[in-house]
């Protein structure tokens, strides 16, 4: 059977024009066409979603002269501002008539691999709070997409959503990452068991340490013959392969969902929530002693060798451009890092995972403007990423450089008051 893939960005691109959340979705939809149709558009205006704050609290009765924008360092003419609450406009000031679309597009994004009761809870709150009549939701888990249009939400009491979605989050984190717990389970058993050999926890077998090693590890427990020192070890650098795998970030994909959600009309907001994950090493020491131990054994040095190459690895993707993409998108998108305990093994480093995947969504949210936060509490997190992102302003312009040259600009925006923080969008392509 074909193995399930862990990131989200996979599970989204093979199934979200297949799996849809109570009806499906229409043709009108599909990503090529959509992809055709930006690359046809005209930059007439620009729009930039503005977030200000001082402390906590955002600032309500800011006007049009209190900001400044610039583009590549050149001031912009801000033309129009609107004060944007939820979906309702509570206030203007125009120069020039525009219509914004204050149609909101919710995903809520699972990276998640087994499931905590406390999530009920922030779906609890998102639902019968923050969801409205007229809303789209997009709801993406470790094992499938789904879709709950603005009809079917209108059609369905808030409580019939709500269980089902609560039921289709737990199930799809249970069935989509039950492999990839298996994995960390086995490798947690395998590094515990060569960490144990060195240690002397483990007994050697009589003869030199180039004989055959028979490690007893959890195996032994089910019935089954121990593994020699080599098995393990090539089973350890197996499964480490199938977890890069499984987490592997594909660059095409990020730029493929940040041009989907371009073509989104309305305000776009994604709340990801990401858990916090571990990989079980062996202790380098630990690895050195196996280099010298097997000194006339040059293929378990070349393997232990790669294994240690493979911790210190760097990440692969360009978060520059990344960073450009989704600012491009127009979106407002909140990472939530939930996190857990580490597990200590003796001779055991659980390293935190926090270099592609992480960085990738750290860098969509900051680019955004968006809500970046940590706790293990999923509920607060999503609680304080809305009443971060509800109430904003939306400021237009035309810019000087009309030249659809395709190259990213830079957008930065000041508001004449000290003492406040600005988050926006920083950018877009001129095409």
């Amino acid at each position: 059977m074909e193995e399930r893939k862990k990131s989200f960005l996979i599970i989204f691109f093979s199934t979200i024009f297949l799996s849809f959340f109570y009806q499906s979705w229409s043709a009108e939809w599909d990503f090529v066409e959509q992809q055709r149709i930006q690359e046809e558009s005209i930059v007439i205006n620009v729009e930039v979603p503005v977030r200000v704050f001082k402390g906590s609290q955002f600032v309500d009765d800011l006007k049009l002269n209190d900001f400044e924008v610039t583009e590549d360092g050149i001031p912009q003419k801000i033309e129009a501002i609107y004060l944007i609450r939820k979906r309702s406009i509570e206030r203007r000031e125009e120069e020039r008539v525009f219509k914004p679309s204050t149609t909101r597009n919710f995903f809520l994004v699972f990276e998640i691999n087994d499931f905590m009761p406390r999530l009920n809870e922030a779906l609890d709150y998102f639902v019968l709070e923050v969801l409205r009549p007229g809303d789209n939701l997009f709801v993406m888990t470790p094992l499938k997409s789904y879709r709950l249009s603005a009809q079917a939400m209108q059609a369905r009491p808030k409580e019939k959503i709500l269980e089902q979605l609560k039921g289709l989050v737990r199930r799809d984190a249970l069935i989509g990452a039950a492999e990839y717990r298996n994995l960390l389970s086995e490798m947690e058993s395998l590094a515990k068991s060569l960490a144990q050999l060195v240690s002397g926890q483990a007994t050697l077998p009589p003869g030199s340490p180039t004989a055959p090693l028979m490690i007893m590890d959890d195996l032994d427990s089910a019935g089954e013959q121990p593994r020699s020192f080599d098995e393990q070890l090539q089973r350890y650098v197996e499964l480490l392969g199938r977890l890069d795998n499984m987490r592997k970030a594909d660059e095409a994909n990020f730029l493929a969902f940040a041009d989907f959600l371009k073509n989104m009309t309305g305000q776009k907001y994604i709340f990801l929530f990401y858990q916090r994950e571990y990989l079980p090493k062996i202790d380098p020491k630990i690895l050195y002693q196996y280099i010298e131990m097997y000194q006339d054994r040059p293929d378990i040095s070349q393997t232990i060798t790669g294994i240690i190459e493979f911790y210190r690895r760097d990440m692969n993707l360009d978060t520059e451009k990344i960073r450009q993409a989704f600012c491009d998108s127009s979106i407002s998108a909140h990472f939530m890092f939930i996190t857990t305990s580490r597990k200590d093994l003796a001779g055991v480093r659980s390293d935190e995972q926090v270099d592609d995947i992480f960085s990738a969504f750290n860098e969509i949210a900051r680019a955004s403007g968006g809500f970046v936060d940590s706790s293990s509490n999923p509920a607060s997190l999503l609680m304080r990423a809305v009443e971060a992102s509800e109430t904003y302003y939306l400021l237009y312009y035309t810019p000087t450089n009309k030249e659809r040259d395709g190259r990213f600009r830079e957008i930065q925006v000041k508001v004449n008051i000290p003492g406040v923080r600005v988050v926006h969008r920083q950018g877009y392509f001129a095409r």
